[in-house]
């Protein structure tokens, strides 16, 4: 594999970034205001994390950011995503305004702009305030309400501080994980309710979109959405895997994509969904289909689907991350590709995580974890040929700046650019942190 970037070549308007997530980093769980979300009561429930750990701590960001906002500088990054926590700065998602949760985003958003790193924001990364959850969660019509009032008040405060607002990260997980299968907060296991609970996500989408544009007009940042995607491909060319690929295509990407581009949802997904609690009222697909300024693709392997029981397994011919997921960076290419001819009217994309989990080791304070390096290394060069290609990619953001909560996984696995010593909180930059700041300071100017 290549250990020099010099077959990369990105125009020098390309961004460059790194993202992560409020509960995933911050800690800080009940400090200034902040009110639970339902990640933190899910942590508390017996069998939900995998190291029974919780998001209290986690990499301390909150006490930490302008450190980390050092390091981030020190990547060569111009752009830096990060969620906010809906109940740090409304502690219950509706009534009071938490003064000292807004005051901590925009100081994290000044020293940015100290270090003229584009502040990229998320609205919702899947830690909805416990006291919304109360009151219905997303089953709810009235969450959406509640979500475009505090997409407004962001707007209002930093819109014009920031480059980017999307609202939702990953609405597919929310839906699928949280209300599915029950592996995410809040736990829940129905697929019917997460059908519905899909649709309130996009609406929720639609209506915050349009409060914010309210509140900045012309002059406000963009505007759009992150969505989790991958191709589907069939294990053999049977019709039955042929059939199961469309059909996870259709309930995975296009179930989200179309009502956003085309304002209505796919009938392949439709005609084999549990419909028993799906329920769209007059003028929602309206609502969830109105422009957008962007959209973020977050990608990490593709969905080898097969009929057989037991299902065969992906051939992994690049191997797999400490997730389990095939290495398989063409279905990037393929992927956008397909999103291009698919939806005419697609906006410009940005990369908003792309990265791998490995089981890092520090060994007298080197991290040498070449397989990121090339994980990463060769996703470029798949972007860069859907770009030869025509697709209109703004921007990469590697998953994730340091390592962090994992979700159900805990702290057992590692996708940062940065080692995190959860007993020091010490960061300790790895091989591949080296390697990500070499490669962009290549592309902007040469070697």
């Amino acid at each position: 594999m290549p250990t020099t970037n010099s077959t990369l070549d990105f125009p020098p308007s390309f961004h460059w970034g790194v993202a992560t997530s409020a509960f995933q980093i911050e800690g800080a769980a009940s400090e200034d205001g902040r009110g639970p979300s339902i990640w933190d009561t899910f942590c508390r429930q017996s069998g939900t994390i995998k190291d029974q750990s919780t998001g209290d701590v986690a990499c301390d960001h909150y006490h930490r950011y302008v450190s980390d906002v050092d390091l981030i500088a020190s990547l060569n990054v111009d752009s830096y995503r990060f969620s906010i926590s809906w109940s740090r700065v409304q502690p219950k998602g509706y009534g009071a305004w938490n003064e000292a949760g807004f005051n901590f985003y925009s100081n994290l958003i000044e020293r940015l702009a100290e270090k003229n790193i584009l502040a990229h924001v998320t609205l919702y990364h899947w830690d909805l305030p416990q006291g919304l959850q109360d009151l219905g969660g997303w089953l709810s019509r009235e969450t959406p309400q509640r979500f475009a009032e505090y997409a407004a008040e962001v707007a209002r405060r930093f819109g014009s501080r920031v480059a980017s607002i999307a609202t939702h990260n990953e609405p597919w997980c929310t839906a699928n994980l949280g209300y599915g299968n029950a592996q995410f907060a809040p736990g829940v296991a129905d697929t019917a309710l997460s059908i519905q609970v899909s649709h309130h996500l996009l609406l929720s989408h639609g209506l915050a979109i349009k409060a914010m544009r309210q509140v900045t007009g012309d002059a406000g940042p963009q505007y759009g959405i992150v969505l989790n995607q991958w191709p589907a491909d069939a294990a053999t060319d049977t019709p039955q895997d042929e059939a199961e690929a469309q059909w996870e295509y259709a309930r995975s990407v296009e179930w989200f994509m179309d009502p956003i581009f085309k304002g209505y949802y796919p009938q392949r997904a439709l005609d084999r969904m549990d419909m028993s609690r799906f329920h769209v009222m007059d003028g929602d697909m309206e609502l969830i289909h109105q422009p957008i300024d962007f959209l973020g693709v977050n990608y990490y392997t593709r969905a080898f689907v097969s009929a057989e029981k037991p299902p065969k397994e992906p051939p992994g011919k690049l191997g797999f991350t400490d997730m389990g997921w095939e290495i398989y960076p063409e279905g990037l290419t393929a992927l956008l590709i397909g999103l291009k001819h698919a939806y005419p009217n697609l906006p410009p994309i940005y990369i908003t995580e792309n990265g791998m989990a490995a089981a890092d080791k520090i060994t007298d304070g080197v991290i040498e974890d070449r397989a990121r390096i090339d994980y990463v290394y060769l996703h470029l060069k798949a972007l860069q040929a859907a770009m030869e290609q025509g697709v209109d990619v703004r921007g990469y953001f590697y998953w994730s700046l340091m390592d962090n909560f994992e979700w159900n996984s805990g702290y057992d696995k590692r996708f940062g650019l940065l080692y995190v010593d959860y007993a020091s909180q010490e960061r300790t930059l790895k091989d591949s942190a080296h390697w990500y700041r070499e490669m962009i300071q290549t592309q902007r100017h040469g070697e």
